[in-house]
């Protein structure tokens, strides 16, 4: 196992440079002159005046050539260092150590909800496959999850502000996971993702339900609950695990719509607000953030699987050998 770990840390050294390499060269050579978009914001004719722009560009190191550029930014990236805002002049580690923390946190309670709902919902759809319990889980399910969070998001607000008069505020901003604010992001997303884990389950489930092993417990008057927790629980959670996995990549990077409406100072707002003014670093930044993500979720999936699925831990056995 610890091989193969380390097998996976190595491999991912040059995908990262690889992917930063591309982002860099993207933002670089095709989105736009950050100095000129910088000023175009502002009141006056800065943006034409050549020697002021060329001043800025010399003063930010942005008149040099792009490898060069590039392999000084690698230098820094590897002492740790993500570099500093163009646009703002800013740290961009302060600016993602501001920011990250909140993604995370709505991500990881995003997907613990969606668990502790959808889990539950999906056995029991699969456990009465076919009649109306299973009908209305999977079609409510569908229907929640088939509304865009960009519509989600405001009628939440609408009906919770001015139909209950629940919320006397509209929620904007961050005071922390267990504020009152942080009540509407949640449901937006997870109403964007329960009827994923609702039918992985439910396939699931179904699937379990024709083996021997199942059959034979039923046979011998194991009660239906014991028969569920010891002998369906672990196989159904196996491919549920991978789906939770993707999900919470999803959620962290994708959450861009979500923490713009409710002004939630996450990693998705800092992407919108620097991706207009092609901060080279910051796009870098966060685009790395991204895929480091997805390489250690990925990962850590995998050394779930053999704690679900022993015959997991033999394949994971033969990888390293």
């Amino acid at each position: 196992m610890g091989q193969y770990i380390l097998k996976r840390i190595v491999y991912w050294i040059p995908a990262l440079i690889l992917l930063a390499l591309s982002v860099y060269a993207m933002a670089f050579f095709g989105a736009g002159d950050p100095i000129k978009l910088m000023f175009l914001r502002e009141e006056g004719d800065v943006t034409y005046d050549a020697q002021r722009l060329d001043a800025i560009r010399r003063e930010k190191g942005l008149d040099r050539p792009f490898l060069l550029q590039f392999g000084e930014y690698t230098w820094h990236l590897v002492q740790g260092d993500l570099g500093m805002s163009v646009i703002s002049g800013r740290s961009v580690n302060d600016m993602v150590g501001a920011t990250a923390p909140v993604s995370f946190q709505i991500g990881i309670a995003t997907v613990i909800l969606v668990s502790i709902i959808g889990i539950p919902l999906g056995i029991l759809a699969g456990l009465n496959h076919n009649n109306w319990i299973d009908n209305s889980i999977l079609g409510s399910a569908l229907f929640i999850s088939g509304i865009p969070s960009y519509v989600v998001g405001p009628m939440l607000i609408v009906f919770m502000v001015l139909g209950l008069g629940i919320m006397k505020t509209t929620p904007y901003g961050w005071d922390g996971l267990f504020s009152s604010k942080a009540i509407l992001p949640m449901f937006v997303m997870v109403f964007g993702s329960i009827a994923i884990i609702i039918r992985q389950t439910r396939s699931g489930v179904l699937e379990v339900l024709s083996e021997d092993y199942v059959r034979t417990a039923r046979a011998k008057g194991v009660p239906e609950f014991m028969v569920i927790v010891r002998h369906m629980l672990r196989p159904v959670l196996t491919p549920v695990v991978t789906v939770l996995g993707q999900m919470l990549i999803g959620i962290v990077n994708g959450a861009i719509i979500v923490e713009k409406i409710f002004g939630i100072p996450g990693l998705g707002r800092l992407t919108i607000d620097f991706t207009y003014g092609v901060d080279y670093p910051v796009i870098v930044a966060i685009t790395l953030i991204g895929a480091l993500l997805v390489m250690v979720l990925n990962l850590a999936v995998d050394i779930t699987y053999p704690l679900l699925d022993p015959r997991a831990a033999q394949a994971m056995t033969g990888v390293e050998e």
